[in-house]
């Protein structure tokens, strides 16, 4: 039996353990998602006519937010109504594989012995595509493994996580008590995202005048009106807790108006042809990168190098005309 055979069979173990509710199968078939490749293929594959019952909230915002403790609040008011839950965090800088880093697993401790949730780190590890193709991976992977919701939380508001995190079914926006994060959330793209805003550590000064920014924000998009869903705006203190009962009741709201509307399914028809354009986009990227040290490409370099070449008649060479 071929090495690609017995990895495939491996794959096909780990997959039906997973779905079995075995948490370490499932953590090695993250694993593989988060490596790409041919066995990130195979899981997705498998994953694939099983996922689509679950549902995402993506929780995002400035660094220091308190984006952690709220998740972790909210995953004790998703287990209150007796849901399994997981949450994906995603880090982009971290070099760690294999479970939550270390500051999701002191934030979220609480859950650390309940078999109902399930809490992971995501970073790219360099492969083609990198997290843009390894979260939506991860996401079916976990509803197929029977997460019917799944927490996305995002280290930063860099512009994949805002990427990610924004294709969310439901997306939360974090924001701290003062106009400068008011500010930043709107210049980091995420107003346009967000469905539910949530002023966390809302015990300290300036929070009702963030509140009113929000609102005035709001008010100049014109949101609400023509019965469009107008971002509700909820006030929470995560440590306590404080409020993450009412944050919980208005992500239940969003589901019910955008699946009552269509909405919903708008977002998934959407989402799945970006993951296309993705994959399609990866694999042209992957040839063109193989093609580099053809004899043909190598030819065509020096051409350009030596100026008897432009680069487009260099590609047009290559590929032929558009």
């Amino acid at each position: 039996m071929s090495s690609r055979s017995t990895d495939a069979s491996v794959i096909e173990e780990l997959f039906t353990a997973a779905l079995a509710g075995e948490r370490r199968p499932l953590a090695r078939l993250l694993s593989h998602i988060e490596r790409g490749g041919a066995a990130a293929q195979q899981i997705g594959k498998l994953a694939f006519p099983h996922a689509g019952s679950g549902y995402t909230v993506g929780i995002t915002g400035a660094p220091g937010a308190g984006k952690s403790t709220l998740t972790s609040a909210l995953v004790s008011q998703v287990r209150s109504d007796g849901l399994p839950a997981a949450v994906l965090a995603i880090d982009p800088s971290s070099p760690y594989t294999g479970g939550a880093i270390l500051g999701d697993r002191v934030r979220m401790q609480d859950h650390a012995l309940d078999p109902e949730v399930f809490i992971r780190s995501m970073a790219t590890r360099g492969h083609l595509g990198g997290l843009a193709l390894a979260a939506p991976a991860a996401v079916r992977m976990l509803e197929a493994a029977g997460r019917p919701w799944v927490l996305l939380e995002t280290v930063g508001v860099g512009q994949v996580e805002v990427e990610i995190v924004g294709a969310a079914d439901t997306t939360v926006v974090v924001v701290n008590p003062g106009w400068g994060d008011a500010v930043q959330a709107n210049k980091a793209g995420l107003m346009e995202i967000a469905d539910i805003f949530v002023i966390n550590k809302s015990d300290r000064a300036g929070a009702e005048n963030t509140k009113s920014d929000l609102e005035h924000m709001l008010d100049l998009s014109g949101l609400g009106h023509d019965g469009r869903w107008r971002p509700p705006i909820v006030s929470t203190v995560a440590h306590v807790p404080s409020g993450v009962d009412t944050m919980w009741a208005a992500i239940k709201e969003h589901r019910t108006f955008i699946t009552d509307n269509g909405d919903l399914e708008q977002r998934r028809i959407d989402r799945a042809d970006e993951e296309l354009e993705r994959i399609v986009r990866a694999r042209i990227d992957a040839q063109v990168r193989a093609r580099r040290d053809t004899p043909e490409f190598v030819a065509a370099h020096a051409e350009v190098l030596a100026r008897r070449l432009d680069p487009w008649e260099a590609a047009e060479q290559l590929l032929g005309p558009d």
